[in-house]
């Protein structure tokens, strides 16, 4: 299969050698490297198409999310992001693979590392590299050693990453070092098809709880639920995020306004795809809860929330999770992923849950053993603290 050279440098000099790149991107066959943007440009059926196939998709590996990230950047992380495409003897795109060459710090020492174009922005969970099964991604590797990185980063990877993982044993097998740790807790749902039979499964005093809170505020107040689209989606935004500052005093992830950006724009492309689910529970008219997720296949993920303290005592939260977990089983959703985060809220609903992990890759050579060091030292020490936290006593450095 053949590899094409790669255009070196952080960003490219001139448009036109973004031009030709392109260009050769969708003439020729093998690997080739073209700007973030260029992929892009594309449009959504070549990505998709891909992931309608991976072994392990995720939403945030899809087109949609990385447009919107890529709308919301800097044009100087824009400008670094870089994809490699993959194409059969057709010149039919088979895996694409968005990274960004950056300088990090790593346990406190500044390195230039290649990740994930997107970074970690807006918490993508549950990654993989892009790819129909069975290809030949360690086709990728040639092109990726002519990056002049001395750290390969791949976070928030799914458990069944297997592409990345496939990715990861061809770049070992050519003398590189490779680590991997957990990083998230994803809880998630494995929903039956009955809303009650569901409700069975939670412990006597939940479901009884849930029941009565319920009963209570239908009593009370008018109670509806309003979803936002089309024409009321702009409405529906500043709801939520109203809602979302409120249950944090004034503070939430939205507070950051490329985190704003990134997902008012990665929802207004699902809303325009019969994705998106931004609802809020009504009370007498006026919004007291709202909540934020999104679906792909089978599966409905949860994002975030938010609430009027005010109506804490009625529980809104619990009442407008409760409904959309509902909505997911009577619409015959198969999972409900609460995404990141272990926090006790969402172990109410479930006990299941999925660990992402981060793969870091080093280079042979005196450098890569140093970041080695480094890493396994900071290993250890951690280790060292959650057996001191363990056992209840302070562990010093």
């Amino acid at each position: 299969m053949e590899v094409l050279p790669l255009v070196r440098g952080l960003a490219a000099p001139s448009g036109d050698v973004r031009r030709s790149e392109h260009a050769l991107a969708t003439s020729r066959v093998g690997v080739t490297c073209v700007s973030l943007s260029d992929a892009l440009a594309l449009g959504p059926a070549t990505w998709d198409g891909v992931l309608a196939r991976a072994q392990a998709p995720s939403p945030f590996m899809s087109w949609a999310w990385h447009r919107a990230w890529a709308d919301s950047a800097p044009a100087a992380d824009l400008a670094a992001s870089e994809v490699l495409m993959l194409r059969d003897a057709h010149r039919v795109v088979q895996a694409l693979l968005p990274v960004r060459l950056q300088r990090i710090s790593f346990h406190r020492a500044p390195v230039t590392a290649l990740t994930w174009a997107t970074g970690d922005l807006g918490c993508p969970d549950h990654l993989d590299v892009l790819a129909v099964p069975g290809v030949d991604v360690g086709a990728l590797v040639r092109v990726l050693e002519d990056r002049p990185w001395q750290l390969l980063l791949l976070g928030n990877l799914a458990p069944d990453a297997t592409t990345a993982h496939r990715l990861c044993e061809s770049i070992a097998g050519r003398g590189y070092a490779v680590r991997r740790h957990a990083l998230w807790g994803c809880p998630y749902l494995e929903l039956c098809d009955d809303w009650d039979r569901y409700l069975a499964t939670l412990t006597p005093t939940r479901r009884q709880t849930l029941r009565r809170k319920e009963r209570n505020l239908q009593r009370r107040h008018a109670v509806t639920i309003t979803d936002y689209d089309g024409d009321r989606l702009s409405e529906g935004w500043r709801r939520f995020v109203t809602l979302h500052e409120r249950r944090w005093g004034g503070a939430g992830v939205f507070r950051d306004p490329r985190v704003d950006r990134l997902h008012r724009r990665f929802a207004a492309e699902l809303a325009t795809r019969g994705q998106l689910w931004l609802t809020t529970l009504d009370l007498d008219g006026e919004p007291a809860a709202a909540w934020y997720g999104f679906t792909y296949r089978d599966t409905v993920y949860f994002y975030q929330s938010g609430r009027d303290p005010r109506w804490d005592r009625e529980s809104v939260g619990l009442i407008l999770m409760g409904a959309m977990i509902r909505r997911a089983i009577e619409r015959g959703y198969r999972r409900f992923d609460f995404l990141r985060g272990a926090d006790a809220y969402k172990q109410h609903w479930t006990e299941a849950q999925r660990v992402t992990e981060e793969v870091a890759m080093f280079r042979p050579g005196w450098r890569g053993r140093w970041l080695r060091m480094l890493d396994a030292a900071a290993e250890l020490r951690a280790r060292l603290r959650r057996r001191g936290s363990v056992a209840g006593g302070p562990i010093d450095g």
